[in-house]
């Protein structure tokens, strides 16, 4: 479940290991450049982290946050 905290959508995945987190990043990093709203993410071995914000509209949530969420749940 996403959190919402500090104008920020933030969520942690958790994999069997890296090659697994990478291929996820993968998918993410092609479903957001078709969006065109990139996230702030963060990856350690199996972890893969987010923060989402929109950062023109002021670093606050919006909608392209919340559908990029969508997106990204869906792919796991």
């Amino acid at each position: 479940m996403w959190k919402q905290e500090n104008n920020k959508l933030i969520k942690t995945f958790t994999f069997k290991d890296f090659t697994e987190a990478f291929g996820f990043m993968t998918k993410v990093a092609l479903v957001a450049e078709k969006m065109n709203h990139h996230p702030t993410w963060t990856n350690t071995w199996n972890t893969v982290a987010f923060e989402l914000c929109t950062h023109d509209a002021g670093n606050i949530v919006t909608d392209k946050d919340k559908k990029l969420a969508e997106a990204i749940d869906a792919l796991v």
